[in-house]
């Protein structure tokens, strides 16, 4: 019972708080699901680490989209939440099994292509610096490798400034902070897209596609709009997914960067889930492999998460990441830290001359 509770008050704060404001249909959901003892049941069938309601409810909204489901997908299309709130209930029960397998074996995503807003005017800058006229991008923690598209979108920034191509499909913006504008350069050309994730998503495998709809509330239609022309996108042009652990893996993404190419290492939100041992071996990794030519590494993450970026003196878990640029030579090491940004990259503050 005590877990049951503790279950409870989970998802009755996911729905009354995280969802509130966001998504009305889950909102409605895990409430529901907070105070039916049944669903409840149901849940803690699955992994305890499985028990989360962005993995249940995606789980759910899997079963929903591939047909399994469909008078939970007939209530999210009409967005009618109390019809999904009993449906959600109904599928737990009926189809608990089916629901535990999803969440088992899936994890959830965020592929949010706000952070090509942080990436592109970082990237171009590494590529300045060093007088890279082509780059290899190498994004870690990539899931499916959408960032790793960033010079083929179009992203507009609140200062009038703009940068990608504006006739991309896939079009962003970016709130700018403080006065200083971004550097205004493009990237150069881009002549390998290599992922490197512990388990990556192919977006031209149906299965994949579907989870990360799946991923998306239903009640969120321009997330949505958004998704699909990223897939489509990306699909025109699959990147190269490595599958593995981040330290093993870097040599062998670095051998598909071509000689002539400056490798970009990209890490956004990424860094965080591993130990501070794991990442110093990261860091060892790009200093070794610019043992024959430069490397550069562009990194969005918490303050104080990223290894030799400065953080301003900002104090950790402050609501805010650092942007930062490190350039790797054969015997030496420039880490700057370049911005700041806020929710992902829908607020940033360019913080250095370019």
């Amino acid at each position: 019972m005590g877990r049951a509770r503790t279950l409870a008050q989970v998802y009755r704060h996911f729905g009354a708080v995280d969802a509130a404001e966001t998504s009305p249909l889950y909102e409605r959901v895990a409430v529901a699901l907070s105070e039916s003892d049944e669903a409840l049941r149901a849940i803690e069938a699955a992994p305890a680490r499985k028990r989360h309601p962005t993995v249940i409810l995606a789980a759910l909204h899997d079963l929903a989209l591939a047909g399994r489901a469909p008078a939970l997908a007939a209530a999210y299309t009409a967005r009618d939440g109390d019809a999904a709130a009993g449906a959600a209930i109904d599928t737990l029960v009926r189809m608990t099994d089916s629901v535990v397998a999803v969440a088992a074996r899936r994890k959830p995503r965020t592929d949010e292509t706000e952070r090509c807003a942080v990436l592109y005017p970082a990237i171009a800058e590494a590529a300045r610096r060093v007088g890279a006229n082509a780059v290899g991008l190498i994004d870690v923690g990539c899931s499916a490798g959408l960032n790793l598209n960033v010079d083929r979108v179009g992203i507009t920034y609140s200062n009038g400034q703009s940068l990608g191509d504006p006739s991309s499909p896939v079009q962003l913006s970016s709130s700018i902070v403080g006065d200083r504008a971004i550097p205004t350069r493009a990237i150069p050309e881009v002549v390998a897209r290599v992922g490197v994730d512990l388990d990556p998503v192919d977006v031209t495998d149906a299965e994949d596609a579907r989870w990360l709809r799946a991923c998306l509330r239903p009640d969120q239609p321009e997330r949505i709009a958004r998704l699909e022309a990223e897939m489509a996108l990306a699909a025109t042009d699959p990147p190269l997914l490595l599958q593995g652990d981040i330290v093993e893996v870097m040599p062998d993404a670095f051998a598909r960067v071509p000689a002539d190419a400056l490798p970009v290492v990209t890490t956004t939100w990424a860094l965080s889930r591993f130990p501070l041992e794991s990442r110093l071996r990261f860091l060892h990794r790009l200093g070794e492999a610019a043992t024959g030519r430069p490397v550069a590494w562009v990194s969005a993450e918490g303050v104080g998460v990223a290894p030799t970026i400065p953080t301003f003196g900002d104090r950790r878990a402050s609501g805010h990441s650092i942007i930062g640029l490190a350039v790797f030579g054969q015997s030496t090491l420039r880490a700057e830290a370049i911005g700041r940004c806020w929710s992902r990259g829908r607020l940033l503050a360019w913080l250095t001359d370019s």
